[in-house]
């Protein structure tokens, strides 16, 4: 990550969010910026302008706004002494996204706070908004003449999707990057900002133990999994259109995957970063019908038990069809062509209503030669390096030992740091830590725009294939690992899904 002296920059700003009644900005988005006051990092010199359709007062708004932060902030209890400061910098203003008098009122509002809070110009525009919306806001700020980056900045963030696909997201970029530049435009992944993400190019590149063995030589495969016990809710409408390969792999995934495999960086600037990101998704084998057929397997969950509670299959959920096609599960086996990785296998898989909630990254190391110990004992297991993701955050490292004895008997044990076991609340959320990036405008925790063609240019050439096959859907119980199909890409190589 970028280092910063942060005595020596401005962080004085007026966060903006369109979709201000929507559930991300009170789930996630004020009670990271109660965090980030709880927490020392937020200035004095700002404010917060939600903007939304709903018919709301300033005091209306910010008693919704207090229910979220007691609700789903990390602190417990909240300072009611912070509250009450935060409180009278919460404004609401109320307009149709496509009405161009409200950002003109809008503008002038801003220039009053400028005055009140002295934040000095400085802007972030966070779309917390369908993505039909990217285009239009942006226009509109434009006309009104709000984004001038010159004595001061203006930022953009933009939560995924980012497209529907390489043509759509071509499209926005362009139509984004007639207004803001690529250094202030922000696409949001927040599973960038999970901690052990961020601690993921730490461990790599800050201890002499692990980055010597990370290449063919010492590992065998690398299993990078994302499994949710929830279905799709509420986004049924939205999942439709989507599906698991565009929802996950497209980003997180791909995401996860380039840090993992990436060459170590020149710096720790967010250029840097990036380069060696594209690196390896420019690096990624190309992705053949054959290949499509035989190393990607993709999945619908029907009913089944979670929790001990029965649920119900993808197509009884709401706003999907009932002979829907759409995908819940995919699981791929990917090579990155490049010196490092050469013969190296990645099996991705991610899926939805499946038996764990959990996101982990497992680097299997080659087994020791069928010598001594491996000779004796068949079952002995390989060295594992896990990093945990969520919900469980921390890194363990799985290795083979004697059992205590009078007997020779090997058995596996884990060298286990929990970081939420001994840290708990002390750990930043994922969007308090990218809020706080925006602020003081370091991407490097955000997708830049070469990321996300690359991905699409990816995921699309295996969606194009799919097109309207006869999959028999669908073909997974909820509560389950996923589609037997998903076991046998593995088995077929001799290995196996770790499901630990």
């Amino acid at each position: 990550m970028v280092i910063l002296d942060l005595n020596n920059i401005d962080l004085s700003c007026v966060l903006v969010i369109f979709g201000g009644t929507g559930d991300l900005t009170h789930r996630k988005l004020l009670p990271a910026i109660y965090n980030l006051k709880h927490s020392g990092k937020l200035p004095d010199s700002f404010a917060v302008v939600s903007i939304g359709r709903k018919d709301l007062t300033d005091e209306a708004y910010r008693e919704q706004a207090y229910e979220s932060i007691k609700n789903f902030s990390r602190f417990k209890e909240i300072d009611e002494r912070l509250w009450q400061d935060i409180a009278g910098r919460i404004y609401y203003k109320r307009f149709e996204f496509e009405d161009s008098s409200g950002y003109e009122n809008l503008k002038a509002f801003l220039e009053q706070l400028d005055v009140k809070h002295n934040s000095k110009g400085n802007r972030i525009f966070y779309l917390a908004v369908a993505p039909e919306y990217f285009g239009l806001i942006t226009d509109e700020l434009n006309k009104q003449n709000m984004v001038v980056n010159g004595d001061s900045w203006q930022r953009l963030i933009i939560e995924k999707p980012f497209g529907r696909n390489l043509s759509s997201a071509q499209k926005l970029n362009k139509k984004i990057k007639e207004v803001f530049s690529e250094d202030n435009t922000y696409r949001i992944d927040h599973y960038l900002g999970k901690e052990m993400i961020q601690s993921l190019m730490v461990l790599r590149f800050a201890n002499s133990i692990f980055e010597p063995l990370w290449n063919n030589k010492y590992i065998d495969n690398i299993q990078i999994s994302s499994s949710e016990t929830v279905g799709v809710e509420n986004r049924g409408g939205y999942y439709e259109t989507s599906g698991a390969l565009k929802d996950m792999v497209q980003n997180h995934m791909l995401q996860l995957l380039t840090l993992t495999a990436m060459e170590p960086p020149i710096n720790l600037n967010s250029k840097s970063i990036r380069d060696e990101k594209i690196k390896i998704l420019r690096s990624l084998e190309e992705i053949t019908p054959k290949k499509i057929r035989e190393d990607i397997v993709r999945g619908q969950y029907g009913e089944g038990i979670i929790n001990n509670k029965n649920v119900i299959g993808y197509r009884q959920e709401d706003r999907v069809s009932p002979s829907s096609n759409t995908e819940t599960f995919v699981a791929l086996k990917l090579h990155v062509d490049n010196f490092r990785w050469a013969g190296v296998p990645f099996y991705i898989r991610t899926g939805k209503r499946m038996k764990t909630k959990s996101t982990e990254i497992i680097i299997q190391f080659k087994s020791v030669p069928k010598v001594l110990y491996a000779k004796e004992y068949e079952t002995l297991k390989p060295n594992l390096l896990v990093i945990g993701v969520q919900p469980r955050e921390g890194i363990y490292l799985k290795f083979n030992t004697k059992r205590p004895g009078t007997e020779n008997f090997i058995i596996p044990v884990d060298m286990d740091f929990c970081q939420t076991c001994q840290f708990e609340s002390n750990t930043p959320e994922a969007y308090e830590r990218l809020i706080f990036d925006v602020m003081n405008g370091d991407n490097t925790l955000f997708t830049s725009w070469d990321e996300v063609e690359y991905s699409w240019k990816f995921v699309d050439t295996i969606s194009s294939q799919w097109g309207d096959s006869k999959l028999v859907l669908p073909n997974y119980e909820a509560g389950s690992y996923g589609p037997v199909e998903a076991n046998e890409l593995l088995t077929k190589d001799s290995r196996q899904w770790w499901n630990l």
